[in-house]
């Protein structure tokens, strides 16, 4: 069975490409669950009208899809609550001047 960390280690695989960062540091990523074989990532974008929403969302599915232990993925879309800045990690904020 996969744990939460495995999965939210591949998920740093998946970039915001308009950012250059992935969805962890960016505080896309709002929560994992594993239930056996299942996972559910859910997850939020930085705008509704995200022009990469889709591909993020083939992204999150793919990698959690290739962690060890998992045979069923579940991507979740949520704008509650709604993404904002002060979700990204320290490193993030700094490197995008939001310090």
């Amino acid at each position: 069975m996969a744990t939460r960390e495995e999965v939210v280690e591949a998920l740093r695989q998946v970039e915001d490409p308009e950012l250059g960062m992935d969805i962890v540091d960016l505080g896309l990523m709002y929560d994992v669950e594993i239930d056996g074989p299942k996972v559910k990532v859910i997850y939020s974008l930085t705008s509704m009208g995200c022009p990469v929403g889709p591909m993020i969302q083939e992204q999150i599915a793919e990698v959690t899809r290739a962690v060890p232990g998992v045979e069923e993925v579940e991507t979740e879309l949520t704008w509650d609550p709604p993404w904002s800045p002060e979700k990204m990690s320290d490193d993030a904020k700094f490197i995008l001047g939001f310090g």
